[in-house]
C-alpha cells in the first residue's frame, strides 16, 4: 500500500516537471517571437523604399536607386501562384503604355530557378525587368508575405502604396497613374 503511494506521488511529480518545461518552452517561444518581430521594420506608405540590388534574368544588375526620378511598380511574384499568372499579362500591356511616362516595372520571383523564371517569362511574353531573390533578403526587407505584393514607389523613393493581392489591368493602370512623374 505504501509503495503504491509512493509510485502514485512520483508519476504526479514527474507529470508536474514535465509540465513546467513545456510551459517554460512555450513562454519562451513567445517571448522570442515577440521580441524578434520588433527588429523586422514593416514598411508604410510614406517610408522611403529599401534600396537593393539583384541581377535580372539577362544578367543585368538591378538597384532600386538606378529608378530614382522615375515611378517604379516593384512586384513581388512567383510562378506557382495563380493571382500572378493572371495579372502578369497585364503588367506586361502596362510596361509598353507607361515606360516612356516614366513608370517602370521591376519583378522580383522569390527563390525559383531561373530555369522555371525564364520558363515562365517566354510563356507570358514578359519584356520587364525580372530578377530572382535568391536568398529573400528583399522579400524580408520589403516584409513581403502573401504573393503577389506590389509596392508603388514614386519619383523620390518614398512608398505611395503597398497592395498585397491580384489586381486587375483597371488597377494597375490607375496604380502605374498614380506614381507617373
Amino acid at each position: 500500500m505504501e509503495v503504491e503511494r509512493v509510485a502514485k506521488d512520483t508519476k504526479k511529480k514527474n507529470r508536474l516537471i514535465i509540465r513546467t518545461i513545456v510551459l517554460l518552452l512555450l513562454a519562451s517561444a513567445v517571448i522570442y517571437t515577440i521580441a524578434s518581430k520588433d527588429k523586422v521594420k514593416v514598411l508604410e506608405v510614406g517610408d522611403k523604399a529599401p534600396d537593393f540590388e539583384l541581377v535580372d534574368l539577362e544578367g543585368n544588375k538591378q538597384r532600386l536607386s538606378d529608378y530614382k526620378g522615375e515611378g517604379v511598380f516593384l512586384n513581388f511574384w512567383g510562378t506557382w501562384c495563380a493571382p500572378c499568372k493572371k495579372e502578369m499579362p497585364y503588367m506586361e500591356n502596362q510596361h509598353k503604355a507607361f515606360e516612356e511616362k516614366g513608370v517602370r516595372i521591376l519583378a522580383v520571383n522569390i527563390q525559383e530557378s531561373d530555369l522555371k523564371v525564364k520558363a515562365f517569362r517566354d510563356q507570358y511574353g514578359l519584356t520587364f525587368p525580372i530578377a530572382i531573390d535568391k536568398d529573400k533578403s528583399v522579400l524580408e526587407a520589403y516584409n513581403v508575405i502573401p504573393l503577389p505584393t506590389t509596392f508603388l514607389i514614386d519619383k523620390d523613393g518614398k512608398i505611395k502604396q503597398i497592395i498585397t493581392r491580384e489586381m486587375s489591368e483597371e488597377e494597375i493602370i490607375s496604380h502605374m497613374e498614380s506614381i507617373q512623374p
